[in-house]
Protein backbone atom coordinates (compact mmCIF):
# COMPACT_ATOMS: atom_id res chain seq x y z
CA UNK A 1 0.00 0.00 0.00
CA UNK A 2 1.07 3.55 -1.09
CA UNK A 3 3.42 4.99 2.52
CA UNK A 4 0.72 8.29 1.51
CA UNK A 5 -2.38 6.73 2.06
CA UNK A 6 -2.72 7.12 6.29
CA UNK A 7 -3.15 11.04 5.29
CA UNK A 8 -2.81 11.80 8.87
CA UNK A 9 -4.91 11.93 11.42
CA UNK A 10 -8.80 12.75 11.09
CA UNK A 11 -9.46 15.99 10.79
CA UNK A 12 -6.04 17.64 11.93
CA UNK A 13 -6.06 20.52 13.64
CA UNK A 14 -5.83 23.47 11.99
CA UNK A 15 -2.48 25.35 11.65
CA UNK A 16 -1.20 28.59 13.39
CA UNK A 17 -0.81 31.26 10.80
CA UNK A 18 2.22 33.30 10.29
CA UNK A 19 1.10 37.06 10.80
CA UNK A 20 -0.15 38.81 9.45
CA UNK A 21 -3.48 37.83 8.35
CA UNK A 22 -3.51 38.70 4.63
CA UNK A 23 -7.01 38.05 4.24
CA UNK A 24 -10.47 36.37 6.12
CA UNK A 25 -13.29 34.94 3.72
CA UNK A 26 -16.06 32.64 4.24
CA UNK A 27 -16.69 29.84 1.62
CA UNK A 28 -20.29 28.59 1.70
CA UNK A 29 -22.47 26.08 -0.97
CA UNK A 30 -19.39 23.69 -1.47
CA UNK A 31 -19.41 21.05 -3.70
CA UNK A 32 -16.89 18.69 -4.11
CA UNK A 33 -16.42 16.45 -7.19
CA UNK A 34 -13.29 14.12 -7.68
CA UNK A 35 -11.88 11.32 -10.10
CA UNK A 36 -8.78 9.39 -9.66
CA UNK A 37 -5.96 10.47 -12.19
CA UNK A 38 -2.06 8.73 -12.55
CA UNK A 39 -0.23 10.00 -10.89
CA UNK A 40 2.51 10.52 -13.08
CA UNK A 41 -0.57 13.00 -15.07
CA UNK A 42 -0.70 14.76 -11.61
CA UNK A 43 2.99 15.56 -11.85
CA UNK A 44 3.20 17.18 -15.07
CA UNK A 45 1.40 19.94 -13.50
CA UNK A 46 3.23 20.64 -9.58
CA UNK A 47 5.64 23.57 -9.58
CA UNK A 48 9.36 22.82 -8.18
CA UNK A 49 9.43 21.65 -4.78
CA UNK A 50 6.47 20.04 -4.69
CA UNK A 51 4.85 16.22 -6.03
CA UNK A 52 1.39 14.99 -6.36
CA UNK A 53 0.30 13.64 -2.62
CA UNK A 54 -1.21 10.04 -3.36
CA UNK A 55 -4.30 8.70 -1.29
CA UNK A 56 -4.66 4.69 -2.10
CA UNK A 57 -2.42 4.69 -4.45
CA UNK A 58 -3.94 7.54 -6.96
CA UNK A 59 -3.81 10.76 -7.36
CA UNK A 60 -6.95 13.17 -7.21
CA UNK A 61 -8.13 16.26 -9.18
CA UNK A 62 -11.63 18.30 -8.04
CA UNK A 63 -14.07 20.24 -9.41
CA UNK A 64 -15.02 22.23 -6.55
CA UNK A 65 -18.15 25.04 -6.41
CA UNK A 66 -18.64 27.29 -3.95
CA UNK A 67 -20.07 30.74 -3.15
CA UNK A 68 -17.10 33.24 -1.68
CA UNK A 69 -19.28 35.39 0.30
CA UNK A 70 -17.33 38.77 2.67
CA UNK A 71 -13.85 38.49 1.64
CA UNK A 72 -11.77 41.26 3.26
CA UNK A 73 -8.36 42.54 3.39
CA UNK A 74 -6.12 41.47 6.63
CA UNK A 75 -8.55 41.52 9.29
CA UNK A 76 -10.63 44.20 8.35
CA UNK A 77 -14.21 44.14 6.78
CA UNK A 78 -15.76 42.69 3.95
CA UNK A 79 -15.22 44.50 0.43
CA UNK A 80 -18.68 44.93 -0.53
CA UNK A 81 -19.68 43.78 -4.23
CA UNK A 82 -16.33 42.22 -4.97
CA UNK A 83 -15.99 40.18 -1.65
CA UNK A 84 -18.65 38.19 -2.61
CA UNK A 85 -18.41 36.22 -5.74
CA UNK A 86 -19.02 32.47 -7.30
CA UNK A 87 -15.66 30.20 -7.92
CA UNK A 88 -15.86 26.92 -9.72
CA UNK A 89 -11.91 25.86 -9.60
CA UNK A 90 -10.60 22.54 -11.19
CA UNK A 91 -7.45 21.53 -8.46
CA UNK A 92 -4.93 18.72 -7.59
CA UNK A 93 -2.93 18.04 -4.70
CA UNK A 94 0.57 18.62 -3.46
CA UNK A 95 2.75 17.46 -0.85
CA UNK A 96 6.03 18.73 -0.07
CA UNK A 97 9.37 16.97 1.28
CA UNK A 98 8.53 17.99 4.84
CA UNK A 99 5.42 16.65 4.63
CA UNK A 100 3.44 20.01 4.33
CA UNK A 101 0.06 19.22 1.90
CA UNK A 102 -1.98 21.40 -0.20
CA UNK A 103 -3.76 22.31 -3.77
CA UNK A 104 -2.56 23.23 -7.10
CA UNK A 105 -4.55 25.13 -8.43
CA UNK A 106 -5.09 24.44 -13.06
CA UNK A 107 -8.01 26.79 -13.02
CA UNK A 108 -10.12 29.37 -11.40
CA UNK A 109 -13.31 30.73 -12.55
CA UNK A 110 -14.89 33.20 -10.80
CA UNK A 111 -17.80 36.39 -11.96
CA UNK A 112 -15.85 39.46 -10.53
CA UNK A 113 -13.61 40.63 -13.30
CA UNK A 114 -11.53 43.03 -10.65
CA UNK A 115 -10.57 39.85 -8.65
CA UNK A 116 -9.65 38.01 -12.03
CA UNK A 117 -7.58 41.11 -13.08
CA UNK A 118 -5.69 41.22 -9.67
CA UNK A 119 -5.53 37.42 -9.28
CA UNK A 120 -4.13 37.11 -12.44
CA UNK A 121 -1.78 39.51 -11.54
CA UNK A 122 -0.15 37.81 -8.87
CA UNK A 123 0.11 34.58 -11.02
CA UNK A 124 -2.76 32.77 -9.66
CA UNK A 125 -4.79 30.94 -13.10
CA UNK A 126 -8.18 32.98 -12.50
CA UNK A 127 -10.54 33.10 -15.47
CA UNK A 128 -13.61 35.54 -15.96
CA UNK A 129 -16.77 33.44 -16.47
CA UNK A 130 -20.71 34.29 -15.93
CA UNK A 131 -21.11 31.38 -12.87
CA UNK A 132 -24.68 31.15 -11.62
CA UNK A 133 -25.57 28.53 -8.48
CA UNK A 134 -29.25 27.37 -8.34
CA UNK A 135 -30.91 25.13 -5.60
CA UNK A 136 -33.91 23.67 -5.43
CA UNK A 137 -35.54 23.27 -1.71
CA UNK A 138 -36.22 19.73 -0.81
CA UNK A 139 -39.68 18.34 -1.85
CA UNK A 140 -41.74 15.04 -0.54
CA UNK A 141 -39.27 13.04 -2.73
CA UNK A 142 -36.13 13.41 -1.18
CA UNK A 143 -33.43 16.14 -0.69
CA UNK A 144 -32.80 19.15 -2.85
CA UNK A 145 -30.56 20.02 -4.86
CA UNK A 146 -27.48 22.94 -4.82
CA UNK A 147 -25.38 23.22 -8.33
CA UNK A 148 -23.35 25.68 -10.73
CA UNK A 149 -23.49 26.38 -14.29
CA UNK A 150 -19.96 28.00 -15.89
CA UNK A 151 -19.78 29.67 -19.06
CA UNK A 152 -16.47 31.57 -19.74
CA UNK A 153 -16.20 34.90 -21.66
CA UNK A 154 -13.27 33.57 -23.54
CA UNK A 155 -12.15 29.95 -24.80
CA UNK A 156 -15.41 29.08 -24.50
CA UNK A 157 -15.58 26.63 -21.55
CA UNK A 158 -18.43 25.24 -20.07
CA UNK A 159 -19.79 23.33 -16.73
CA UNK A 160 -22.67 22.35 -15.20
CA UNK A 161 -23.06 20.19 -11.96
CA UNK A 162 -25.76 19.52 -9.32
CA UNK A 163 -25.78 17.64 -6.31
CA UNK A 164 -28.47 16.33 -3.59
CA UNK A 165 -26.72 16.62 -0.29
CA UNK A 166 -27.85 13.92 2.42
CA UNK A 167 -27.55 16.44 5.46
CA UNK A 168 -28.38 12.87 8.08
CA UNK A 169 -24.92 11.69 6.52
CA UNK A 170 -22.51 13.38 7.92
CA UNK A 171 -18.92 11.90 6.31
CA UNK A 172 -15.36 12.26 8.12
CA UNK A 173 -14.11 9.14 6.23
CA UNK A 174 -9.79 9.19 5.39
CA UNK A 175 -10.55 9.81 1.60
CA UNK A 176 -12.95 12.82 2.54
CA UNK A 177 -10.85 14.23 4.96
CA UNK A 178 -7.47 14.20 2.29
CA UNK A 179 -9.56 15.78 -0.10
CA UNK A 180 -10.84 18.48 1.75
CA UNK A 181 -8.38 19.70 5.19
CA UNK A 182 -6.24 21.59 3.02
CA UNK A 183 -4.18 23.88 4.59
CA UNK A 184 -2.64 26.11 1.85
CA UNK A 185 -2.00 26.66 -1.86
CA UNK A 186 1.15 25.84 -3.77
CA UNK A 187 2.20 27.99 -6.86
CA UNK A 188 4.28 29.81 -8.77
CA UNK A 189 5.36 33.74 -8.81
CA UNK A 190 8.14 34.81 -10.87
CA UNK A 191 9.54 31.74 -11.20
CA UNK A 192 9.39 30.60 -7.88
CA UNK A 193 7.46 28.13 -5.89
CA UNK A 194 5.29 29.32 -3.13
CA UNK A 195 2.78 28.33 -0.67
CA UNK A 196 0.28 30.46 0.82
CA UNK A 197 -1.12 29.34 4.16
CA UNK A 198 -4.84 29.18 5.11
CA UNK A 199 -6.94 28.16 8.28
CA UNK A 200 -9.98 26.87 9.15
CA UNK A 201 -12.02 24.85 11.24
CA UNK A 202 -13.07 21.27 9.74
CA UNK A 203 -15.66 21.82 7.03
CA UNK A 204 -19.11 20.29 7.64
CA UNK A 205 -19.12 17.52 5.22
CA UNK A 206 -21.77 14.81 3.81
CA UNK A 207 -22.23 12.24 1.41
CA UNK A 208 -23.99 13.92 -1.77
CA UNK A 209 -25.89 11.90 -4.57
CA UNK A 210 -24.69 13.45 -8.16
CA UNK A 211 -27.77 14.74 -9.62
CA UNK A 212 -26.76 16.37 -13.05
CA UNK A 213 -22.91 16.61 -14.45
CA UNK A 214 -21.94 18.55 -18.09
CA UNK A 215 -18.20 18.94 -17.73
CA UNK A 216 -15.63 20.96 -19.55
CA UNK A 217 -13.05 22.59 -17.44
CA UNK A 218 -11.30 19.54 -15.77
CA UNK A 219 -10.63 18.52 -20.02
CA UNK A 220 -9.86 21.79 -20.37
CA UNK A 221 -7.06 22.43 -17.60
CA UNK A 222 -5.36 19.89 -19.24
CA UNK A 223 -6.57 16.51 -17.27
CA UNK A 224 -9.04 14.07 -18.82
CA UNK A 225 -11.53 11.98 -16.79
CA UNK A 226 -14.40 9.45 -17.80
CA UNK A 227 -17.38 8.33 -15.74
CA UNK A 228 -19.19 9.76 -12.99
CA UNK A 229 -17.12 10.99 -9.78
CA UNK A 230 -15.67 8.74 -7.48
CA UNK A 231 -16.09 11.11 -4.32
CA UNK A 232 -18.86 13.42 -4.14
CA UNK A 233 -19.45 15.94 -1.54
CA UNK A 234 -21.12 18.61 -0.42
CA UNK A 235 -20.46 21.36 2.61
CA UNK A 236 -22.32 24.19 4.28
CA UNK A 237 -18.77 26.31 4.22
CA UNK A 238 -16.59 27.18 6.61
CA UNK A 239 -14.93 30.61 7.63
CA UNK A 240 -10.89 30.89 6.17
CA UNK A 241 -8.03 33.48 6.82
CA UNK A 242 -4.89 33.48 5.03
CA UNK A 243 -1.38 34.15 6.71
CA UNK A 244 1.78 35.20 5.02
CA UNK A 245 3.37 33.47 1.78
CA UNK A 246 6.73 31.94 2.03
CA UNK A 247 9.27 30.44 -1.01
CA UNK A 248 9.05 26.55 -1.26
CA UNK A 249 12.79 25.12 -2.64
CA UNK A 250 13.75 22.10 -4.60
CA UNK A 251 13.58 21.24 -8.00
CA UNK A 252 10.93 20.35 -10.51
CA UNK A 253 9.98 15.93 -9.77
Amino acid sequence: MDQDVDAGPLWPNPPELPLPTIMDQRWSNAIFLHWRIPEAEAALFMPAGVRPDVFDGSSWVGLIGFRMRKAGIGRGPAIPYLGTFNEVNVRLYSREADGTRGVVFLSLDADRLPVVLAARAAEIPYVWSRIHHHWSAPGTTGNGAHGYTVRRFRQGGRSRFSVAPHFNVPVDDPLSVHLTARFGMHGSFRGRTIYIPNSHEPWPLYAAELHDLDDGLVEAAGIRVSGPPESVLYSSGVRSRFGRPRVVTGKRQ
